[in-house]
């Protein structure tokens, strides 16, 4: 990005609003400021005036606020102009402080250039500016006070501190490497296995906070699979809480996949409802078909559906075998409802474990068992659901008393598990009868350098690219 030219953005959502809001940085706006009003702004203070394009006709009437810097959002002077939030507004808005600001080289925005200035300007580390997409993006209250202490540098906090306690440990290893003769009392002499160890143990603690943070964040991918006509838009219904999805009973309603956002103690679940799986000569539902299997390719957890009356289908179980070895999968029996009072109460215990299967007294096969962690639930009458939900929520690695304070990415779970094993390393390298100190220093450096990717202090260009690249425009 050129970061040496002003540049300008509407930083408010796309449509209509009470409020709009056109931002502009740059490291020097007073000529731009005065060429835009014909008059100077007091830094931080509120002032209602017109906005006026070049022949003096009114575009909008608001509050300008100009922001000199480094005390403002990107560290650089900043100007914004709010006013009403009506598209046609805002874009000639716009437009006239394109205009104004040519001979400045004033240009529009790139997606997260104000953020990137930021965390270029050292306003911001690298996980906040991540945060403040999180905030923007967050999809339920647990998610937005999470992201909020991302923001406030509750997690780059405990990543700085760790990272300085492998600086200190260094020095003193790096220390010792110009006195070979001091080598040998070393590990002894500064408890360096000891305060090795402490690190390990930190580490891990903040890997598992990072990683309920990816959870919360990142959430599940549930494709419900099944035959056709087996409930599983019922399902999605249920869990939704609302008919997003249309039931009937004939086989085969459902064409092409339905997806649909719920949450489970703030967890983000997006459930896909997907064309049953059969044999068919219809092109279309055959298109719906394929359509299913390649969702269940990408999915984090499947559920397959069952009815609960038709245990041991033929169909069922060529479903079985096709599915991914690599993914979850949870068997699900409903319409229990429609079974005899005596056969519903197997199907509605949580959980079940090959050592503690009960028997199934089922219609099909009298003293059947149930599958391991298959689970029974009534989509119609709701038996079973909460269970449901806290096997998704198990299956995800979600401990609701371990909960992260704030949220995190695949990237920093990546780095903080990188650091674990450059620790793991030093530690052998310790216990090693060699006690080869250079290779020691080495690997608790690539460690910090781990930590270090996380807050941006050593970054490259392509992924600092990549992470403002999907923030929106005006951000």
């Amino acid at each position: 990005m050129r970061s040496h030219e002003p540049i300008v953005a509407i930083a408010t959502a796309p449509g209509r609003g009470g409020i709009g809001v056109v931002r502009i940085s740059g490291r020097s706006l007073d000529a731009f400021l005065s060429r835009l009003f014909d008059a100077s702004l007091r830094p931080r203070h509120a002032h209602y005036l017109p906005f006026k394009d070049k022949n003096g006709q009114a575009i909008d009437a608001g509050i300008a606020i100009f922001f000199k810097g480094p005390h403002s959002y990107t560290g650089e002077d900043v100007i914004e102009l709010q006013g009403h939030g009506g598209p046609a507004v805002l874009r000639r808005l716009l437009d006239h402080c394109l205009d104004m600001g040519k001979e400045f080289g004033l240009r529009h925005a790139e997606p997260g250039e104000f953020t990137h200035r930021a965390f270029l300007n050292e306003r911001l580390d690298l996980a906040q500016a991540e945060a403040v997409a999180d905030l923007i993006d967050a999809s339920s209250e647990a998610a937005a006070r999470s992201a909020m202490a991302s923001l406030s540098g509750a997690f780059s906090a405990q990543v700085n501190t760790l990272a300085d306690r492998i600086v200190h440990l260094r020095m003193l290893v790096e220390a010792t490497l110009d006195f070979p003769e001091e080598e040998i009392d070393f590990l002894e002499k500064y408890q360096a296995r000891e305060t090795l160890e402490g690190l390990r143990s930190d580490l891990y603690a903040l890997t598992q906070q990072a990683r309920q943070g990816m959870i919360l964040r990142e959430g599940l991918h549930v494709v419900l699979a099944g035959q056709p006509n087996v409930g599983k838009s019922s399902l999605l219904n249920a869990l939704a809480g609302d008919d997003v999805a249309i039931v009937t009973p004939i086989a085969g309603t459902t064409r092409d996949k339905v997806i649909q956002q719920i949450h489970i103690q703030g967890v983000p679940l997006h459930i896909v409802d997907t064309a049953g799986l059969r044999e068919t000569e219809d092109a279309v539902e055959s298109i719906g078909i394929a359509r299913t299997w390649a969702e269940i390719e990408k999915a984090n957890v499947i559920i397959h559906l069952q009815d609960a009356r038709a245990r041991n289908d033929v169909l069922d179980t060529a479903i079985t075998r096709r599915l991914p070895a690599r993914t979850p999968v949870l068997k699900v029996f409903n319409k229990v409802d429609l079974l005899e009072k005596s056969d519903q109460a197997p199907f509605l215990a949580q959980a079940h474990h090959s050592a503690n299967q009960q028997a199934w007294p089922g219609p099909d096969v009298p003293g059947n068992t149930l599958p391991e962690q298959a689970l029974g639930i009534s989509a119609k009458t709701g038996a079973g659901l909460d269970a449901l939900r806290q096997k998704l929520l198990e299956i995800a690695g979600w401990n609701p008393s371990a909960e992260s304070p704030w949220l995190a990415r695949e990237r920093h779970l990546s780095a903080l598990n990188n650091a674990g094993e450059h620790l793991a390393l030093a530690n052998e390298h310790a216990s090693h009868n060699d006690r080869v100190l250079d290779l020691f220093a080495e690997e608790l450096r690539l460690a910090h350098a781990e930590l270090s990717s996380i807050t941006g202090q050593f970054t490259s260009d392509d992924l600092l690219g990549e992470i403002f690249s999907s923030f929106c425009i005006g951000k």
